[in-house]
This record gives structure tokens, sequence and C-alpha cells, in this order.
């Protein structure tokens, strides 16, 4: 498949690509690491008439510790999520999803950034990020404004992320309790039929929906104290899972509850 035209042009600043986006609006997407919005582009599904390549701005690649969180750039590489010594030691959620993405070639282009402001339901990242109830700065035209990512998944393939504005960075708090991820792929590079995150009680599934969520049937019933395998057997309350021939509805809310429950008692292990 072939996109449409469209001009290129490779932004040197954030305040040029915020000035390319204001001025051509809806007209002009981001271009971060690619993986998600070129193969938009290639079936038709987006058709921008500009592409603001910010893939080189080194200012928006850091991971950096910030006392009781993390501050990451929304263009630090997947690749770098895994292999940070920091992250390892203080978000290890967030280094071990990093690290079961794709193969080494997504890893080595797509960037966190890209991941959450595209928005796509059966992506990993999305839903860690609403399990370790991270937060995200988005840069516009009229300043900053930090939006819990609780609140940042809109609906299918859409966010909080007003025209002309850019996730420039994601702050995660420093986990204290344990984790575990989760997921069942066809092949070990697809996308996950589904997916499970657990931070503490923070439960969130990937996969399950228009959007990430998080399991709040699953985290109710952790708080009124059920076991990991009894609280898991909610893993799908109030969720709307996709029916496809490769993977039924049913089939997936019985993914869900099995890894949940196993990721909540990993977790807990």
């Amino acid at each position: 498949m072939i996109p449409a035209a469209f001009t290129y042009r490779r932004a040197e600043s954030v305040d040029e690509a915020l000035r390319l986006l204001a001025e051509h609006g809806d007209d002009a997407k981001l271009l971060a690491g690619g993986h998600s919005l070129l193969p938009l582009m290639k079936l038709r599904l987006a058709v921008p008439e500009l592409l603001v390549d910010v893939a080189g701005l080194r200012e928006l690649a850091f991971i950096d510790d910030a006392d009781s969180a993390v501050r990451i750039g929304a263009l630090t590489r997947h690749h770098d999520l895994a292999n940070s010594a920091l992250l390892t030691r203080e978000v290890p959620l967030l280094a071990h999803a990093a690290g079961t993405i794709g193969d080494p070639q997504v890893r080595h282009r797509g960037t966190l950034g890209g991941s959450l402001a595209h928005g796509d339901a059966a992506a990993d990242l999305p839903a860690v990020a609403l399990a370790l109830d991270a937060v995200l700065v988005l840069r516009g035209p009229d300043g900053t404004r930090e939006v819990p990512a609780g609140e940042f998944f809109v609906d299918f393939f859409e966010t909080a992320l007003e025209p002309g504005e850019i996730l420039t960075e994601i702050r995660v708090p420093k986990q204290t309790a344990g984790w575990d991820f989760q997921k069942f792929t066809r092949r070990a590079i697809d996308w996950a039929v589904v997916g499970a995150a657990v931070a503490g009680d923070a439960v969130a599934l990937v996969n399950m929906g228009a959007t990430p969520l998080r399991a709040t049937a699953v985290e109710s019933a952790l708080a009124a104290g059920a076991s990991p395998a009894e609280a898991a057997e909610h893993a799908a309350d109030d969720t709307s899972p996709a029916d496809e021939p490769t993977a039924s509805a049913d089939y997936r809310r019985h993914l869900a509850r099995v890894l949940v429950r196993r990721a909540l008692e990993n977790s807990r292990a």
C-alpha cells in the first residue's frame, strides 16, 4: 500500500513544530517513530497533507530523576526505556513492558510519546501509563498543561490532545509496590490480543475496549479484600472487546480473566 501524497517538513525545535501545526491545523500530523502513523497512512486511514517530523528533537528525549517521579521525554524510544537503569530501578513495569514491544527494529524507532498520543487500545504502553497513574505534559499555543493518564484516552484513537498541541513529557511516579505485565500475542511481534498491567492494586487492560482501560471492578474487589483469583474474575466487567475472526469477544474476556489473575499473583509473589 502506498500513502497519499503529502508534504514533509523537519522541525528544528518544539516551537517550530507548534508553529507548523498552528499554520496547517488538522491537515498536519506529527511524525516521531512512525510505527503507528505510517501504517494508517498506507491504508489511507490517515491522509495528512503535511507531516511534521519531530524525530530529531533531542530536547524531547530524556529520562530524568525527579524525586518521587521519573520525567521522560516524549521522544524517548522503547529501547531506551527498556535499557534505562533508572527506570529498571524505579519504574520497572514501564521498563519491562517497553522491552516486550515488537522486535528490535520497532523498539529502536518507536517512542513513548508516539504510542500514547496515538491512543491505540491495542498498544501496551497506554495501559501501562494508566496502571502507573502517569501524568502527560501537553504544550500548545496557549501554554503547557498536565493531564492524568486516566483522562487522556477519550475514545477510539482519540485523546485529550487539542489541535496544535504536542505531548512533550510523561511523568511517572516511582513504584513502591509489586508489579507485573502479561500479554497474549499470536506471534511475539504482534499487537496483544489482550494484555494486563498491574502496579500494586492498580490494574489496566490492553485491547479490551475502544480505549485502554482501568479494570475498576478488579480494583474494587481487591479493595474489598478479595483474593487475586477472586478479583480477576471481574477483569472483563464493563469492557467491550472487539469480536473478530481471529479472537472472539468471549475469548478476549476469558484471556483478560486469566492474564489479570496471573499478573496479580506474580505481583504479590
